[in-house]
């Protein structure tokens, strides 16, 4: 009998090697080694466009890097989804704890007695006592939950890493719309002086009785137009930088970004080709894949319930008739023993538990599958819109030109009292428009650009230590 405890704890460490519930096997998707808009996926890139996710440096702007990286310091998102990333490595620590074994210690007293014909006195009883307590991890239910946890903690810390590249995005973003305005701004300045010169042309050919009184009223109905358009574009302007300032998590009144009239960044210079891996390295399709892994560890957790439950308890400690004299007494007692528990009917309760684990597995592949299609829709839209806006940008210099020329023959055939000022106007109109449309354009390019180095993770680096630290052991 001496026997039994000793060999019952023996089975117990033997049987904890056992982990019950299928192994992970990351699902498959679709394949991502064909791209339509672009001529072939390279192992690795042919050039870098920026070192270790940072990307924003392929800009060559230096506001636009103060502003990327001030961005990640106080934004109240971030902060919100680094608390979730505490309370997730928190919760893996607190599964960890269920391998060990529980120590705790208790000291008691009693004062009990009798009155009556009993005669019975009053006695005092103290005792201390050390507990040991121990439920081994028969069939592997506390390492399932442990795996489930350290998934969850990986996914949670590919969102962290999607919420710093979603602001960081968010804060260029704003950066190139502001940028944008004050070209569009810089423009109008540029054309209100072209105005003033029509405008004096005009009155000039109109003293001289070359024109009608009707010529000089249309430049300067022009020249007023241009002015209240003006107060859009510094509205515009104005709340692009407020919301700069949210994302920095300063008050609007902290931020002024002083305009430039030639401020846009230039396009940086991309990789002919991509590595089809990139589209695996992106935080959402990290997250995504992470938690596949945890929803397959709950179903050995599920699969556990079936099993039985075994707990080592061992105590010891002292009695004595008085506290002082607790610790010299010659009273010891101590207890070892083992325990084992098994639900025998439970109305069918573990298997609905283990049929939502398996469902809630299913959901979670299925989610990760279609995270892993939408960002090759995303991937291709980028690459089309980044082709495309290309050859747009070639086909709009080229207008640019023709209306800047056209603009100079309609305003020398004006001079010469050969056509009436509507001609001029609608040549200057044009000219206004080409130009700000090719402003647009350019914007439009470099947001496709951060749209791109978004849906890649951002940047092209495959070193990336961030991205190494969240991919975890089996992606």
């Amino acid at each position: 009998m001496k026997i039994l405890p000793l060999s019952i704890t023996l089975l117990a460490v033997l049987l904890s090697a056992c982990t019950v519930g299928p192994d992970y096997i990351q699902p498959e998707t679709v394949d991502t080694a064909t791209i339509r808009h672009q001529e072939g996926w390279q192992p690795m890139p042919a050039q870098s466009w920026a070192a270790s996710g940072n990307w924003w440096l392929a800009f060559e702007d230096d506001t636009l890097t103060a502003l990327v990286e001030r961005s990640t310091q106080a934004n109240q998102t971030l902060a919100q989804a680094e608390a979730r990333f505490r309370a997730a490595e928190a919760q893996w620590r607190l599964a960890r704890g269920g391998l060990s074994p529980e120590v705790g210690a208790t000291v008691g007293g009693s004062r009990s007695g009798g009155s009556g014909d009993t005669g019975r006195s009053a006695t005092e009883q103290y005792d201390a006592r050390l507990q040991i307590g121990w439920a081994p991890d028969l069939w592997g239910r506390v390492r399932r939950g442990i795996e489930a946890d350290q998934a969850s903690l990986q996914a949670s810390a590919a969102d962290l890493a999607a919420a710093r590249l979603a602001i960081q995005m968010a804060a260029a973003g704003a950066y190139v719309n502001l940028r944008a305005l004050d070209r569009q701004q810089g423009i109008l300045n540029e054309t209100m002086v072209a105005y003033d010169r029509s405008a004096t042309l005009t009155r000039n050919q109109y003293d001289a009785g070359i024109v009608s009184r009707a010529d000089v009223i249309q430049a300067e109905t022009q020249r007023q137009s241009l002015r209240t358009e003006m107060y859009d574009l510094q509205a515009a302007r104005a709340r692009e930088q407020n919301a700069l300032a949210a994302l920095l998590g300063i008050a609007p009144a902290e931020l002024d970004l002083q305009e430039e009239g030639e401020g846009l960044p230039a396009i940086p210079a991309l990789p002919q080709s991509l590595p089809a891996v990139l589209i695996a390295r992106r935080p959402d399709v990290i997250a995504a894949e992470r938690l596949v892994t945890a929803a397959n560890a709950q179903i050995g957790v599920a699969q556990t319930a079936w099993l039985p439950d075994l707990t080592l308890d061992v105590w010891g400690g002292v009695q004595s008739g008085s506290f002082s004299g607790l610790f010299d007494a010659p009273a010891r007692v101590w207890s070892l023993g083992p325990s084992l528990a098994q639900t025998l009917f439970d109305g069918g309760q573990r298997a609905a538990t283990r049929d939502i684990a398996i469902a809630r597995y299913d959901e979670q592949a299925a989610f990760y599958r279609q995270t892993v299609l939408d960002s090759l829709q995303e991937l291709e839209d980028a690459l089309a819109t980044l082709q495309i806006l290309a050859e747009k940008t070639e086909q709009q210099d080229a207008l640019l030109q023709l209306a800047l020329e056209n603009e100079r023959v309609i305003t020398n055939r004006y001079r010469a009292g050969q056509v009436s000022f509507l001609e001029v106007a609608t040549a200057q109109n044009i000219t206004l428009s080409t130009r700000r449309v090719a402003v647009d354009i350019h914007a439009e390019r470099l947001a496709a650009t951060l749209q791109l180095a978004a849906i890649i993770g951002g940047g092209w680096d495959l070193d990336d230590p961030v991205i190494q630290s969240v991919s975890g052991p089996n992606h």
